[in-house]
Formats: C-alpha cells, structure tokens, sequence
C-alpha cells in the first residue's frame, strides 16, 4: 500500500480533520505536491514575556548594567549617635551578609533581586530562616513566573508559588514602579511590550530572510528567449524547490534574479533596531550611550571625564532606586539600625584626581590627614614618618619682626604638625629658630 498509505487522519489546529483523499497517499496526487511551497509572511506578532524580553540585545545591557551596579556597592550598617548627627557603625547580620544561605552571597543574591525589579517591578523569596529576634535571617529568591500574588480590593492576602500558598509574614516582597490603589510594582517589560516585540519581529523577519525561509519578492528572468505556460511552471517548481531546500539553483548563462526588495527592506531593518534600542533605554531607565548606543546618526553623547558622567546618571536614574532599596533593606534589621548603600564607589576618580580632592580637603580643615590615609586604607602617620617628613621638608622660618602664623614655629601651641614636632624635640637639629 505504500508508506504513507493506512494512517489515520490528522486532527488540524482549527478543529478539522486533513482529508485522505481517494486515489492519493495524504493528499500529494502529483510531483508539484511534492515541492515545498514558498515561504509566506506571518503578520503574528511574538509573544513577549519577561523571559523573551531578554532576546532583545538593549534589554539584556540595561538590565545587566543596573544589577552590575548597585549588586557591587558596598554596604553599610549604621546608627544615630546621641547627638542625633554622629553616624556610628554597627555589626552587619548575617542577612545581609549572604542573604540567601552561603551558597548565595550578598552580591549574587543583590544581582538576582535587583534584575528581576527593573524586569518586572517586584521580587518573591520565601523566608526560610529567622533570627532570635523574628527578623528574617534567610530569604530564597523564587523565580517570578511561578508566583501569584492574591489580592482582596488593593490588599495582598497571600502568595501562591507554584502549588503551595503562603501567608504574606512568610514572603519577602520587595517592589518599585508603584502607582496609587495597586500594591504590585508595575512591569516595564509589560509596559514596553510593543517595543520589545516590534524587534523581535525584526529580527524574526530577518533570521529567515538570511535562514532562506522566507525570500522577498523577486525576478526570476530569461534575457534570451521568451518562457511561457508549461515550460514557465516547470522553472519556477524547479527554482522554488531549490531555494526551500537552501540547494544551489543551476541554470545557464541566459538567467537574471534580481531582488527588487532587498536594498529597501535591509534600510528599514536597521532604522527599526534603531529606534527600537532608543526606547528600550527609556523605559529600562539607563541612558543610550551607555549600552553603546549611537543616539543619533554617527553621533554619541559625551561628557568632560568619566566621573561626571557616573554622577548624573546616578543622580537621574540609579540614585532612586537605590534609595528604595535601602529602605528595604532596612527592615531585615531592627531600629534604629539602617541600612546604606556607598555610592561613592560609582564616583570612583582617578589617582590624581583623588589626590587633588583629598588634598582640597585637608588645607580647608574638613578633613584630618589620618582620615584621608584612612580612606586610602592606611594607618595613621607613625613618628618615625613625622621625623622624617620634618628631614626633607623643614618647616619654614618667619620673617624677622612678623608675628609668627599658627602652624608655624613660634606660633600658638599645639597649633600645627610643625609646632607638634617642635615641641617633643623629635624633629632636626638643624631646624632654624624664629
């Protein structure tokens, strides 16, 4: 009976059944049966979730450029003084040392959080651990596809993660992009679905024009002699057949194909990715030129040093969120303990610069040279480096009949590094006497 002869009809995907037609095997009553047809153009759009989402190239560096980010600061632990004003460090709990348990550290378990805010507005984990005093000590990210938040009017009553419910004493739930009457964050991935999807079909489109899938229109000519009824078909089964199973079409030196579209559809290919990597940047909160972007035609924004630029893109997009999420943090702790986020290491300068700022800050007497060495991470001045400083750079006499400055020899006591070292006899022999 044949191969294909004796197997039952297919059900169809809109209800109907393939018909077995009389006489045929499936349907193919002839060789034209057999040649694939021409690949048509789906007018579908994709299907976009916070999943997908991440195919999109600009979508990927924002979110990573973010996460990057605020998972890499340092992080404190502090309180008021009695002053109300004095910062005094305290303990950091093992909470926010490896949040998750010791397989997720702090900085893996901060990336993960953060990427699935700017993703989709929350993030689920479920507190496995607590302290002595009932804070959590343990909390596991769950994946935000499997989580439902059940809702009564604008009140959260519990948390389905997969098939288990939860009480909400029993999950961290940490949200941004909140708005008035909703207690979930809202999703940028949802919000920029038309954009994320507008090149995912770009690039569908373009994946099966280069994959042969889907040939644009076309010409297929004889320049020698004129093709007509059958021998026409005959050419163009042929060349369908040849193109749909990526074969090389053989033919003589009296055929043209020209692609009448390609040139044009290429153009509006790359302007589409374009503006679509613009807009993306705007509702994933991270400036164009910083996920190397070109901003406009063979342009690019620039700033006068790197650290400028870290500085407005912290105070116009990261600083906020990174407020949020120091409050959040905040809670794992008990008061009045709080919870900060150094954004001072975004702002990172360069050896000189960072020499010309500390030195900028100790002549104006904001800040001691042992609390600039301590910020370089050294210890305080020993005596021997005092003496020896006082070796090479002797301390200046002042003029005859003028009254000596303070910080000078013969000024007021105690009133400088040089009158320090006068006074305990510690320095040079040769010091000149006012």
């Amino acid at each position: 009976m044949g191969l294909f002869a004796g197997a039952p009809p297919r059900e169809l995907g809109n209800g109907q059944q393939q018909r077995q037609l009389s006489g045929q095997l499936w349907g193919i009553g002839s060789v034209r049966d057999l040649i694939p047809p021409r690949g048509v153009t789906s007018t579908r759009r994709p299907f976009v979730s916070a999943d997908t989402a991440l195919q999109h190239s600009a979508v990927w560096a924002c979110l990573r450029l973010r996460a990057d980010l605020v998972s890499t600061l340092p992080l404190g632990v502090w309180r008021y003084g009695p002053d109300g004003q004095l910062r005094i460090t305290v303990p950091t709990p093992t909470v926010l040392l490896q949040p998750g348990g010791p397989k997720c550290r702090r900085p893996e378990w901060m990336f993960s959080s953060q990427f699935d805010l700017d993703r989709v507005g929350n993030v689920i984990g479920l507190i496995s651990e607590r302290d002595g005093n009932g804070f959590p000590a343990r909390i596991d990210l769950q994946r935000t596809a499997d989580c439902t938040i059940l809702l009564k009017g604008n009140q959260i009553t519990g948390y389905r993660v997969g098939p288990a419910l939860y009480r909400p004493e029993d999950v961290w739930h940490e949200k941004q992009y909140t708005v008035p009457g909703i207690p979930i964050g809202l999703s940028p991935v949802a919000y920029a679905a038309l954009t994320i999807g507008k090149y995912l079909s770009i690039e569908e489109f373009a994946l099966t024009w280069f994959a042969g899938g889907g040939v644009p229109r076309a010409r297929l000519r004889n320049t020698q002699k004129k093709i007509v009824g059958k021998e026409a078909t005959i050419v163009k089964e042929a060349w369908n057949a040849a193109i749909s199973a990526g074969e090389p079409f053989v033919h003589g030196m009296d055929w043209e194909y020209d692609l009448i579209q390609a040139q044009q559809a290429s153009s509006d290919w790359l302007e589409g990715e374009k503006s679509s990597v613009l807009d993306v940047a705007r509702y994933f909160g991270c400036p164009a030129d910083l996920i190397d972007a070109v901003v406009s035609a063979g342009t690019r924004i620039t700033y006068a040093n790197v650290t400028q630029r870290h500085l407005q893109f912290l105070i116009t997009h990261l600083g906020p969120a990174i407020a949020r999420r120091e409050d959040a943090l905040t809670q794992l702790t008990a008061a009045p303990r709080n919870v900060g986020l150094d954004t001072d290491a975004l702002l990172r300068l360069d050896p000189s610069s960072r020499a010309a700022y500390l030195k900028t800050l100790i002549d104006g007497r904001m800040l001691a040279p042992s609390e600039a060495r301590a910020m370089d991470g050294r210890p305080p001045f020993t005596q021997a480096q005092m003496n020896e400083f006082l070796t090479f750079w002797p301390p200046k006499a002042a003029p005859i009949g003028a009254t000596p400055a303070i910080g000078q020899p013969g000024g007021a006591p105690g009133s400088g590094s040089d009158a320090i070292a006068g006074d305990t006899g510690t320095g040079s022999g040769d010091e000149p006497q006012a």
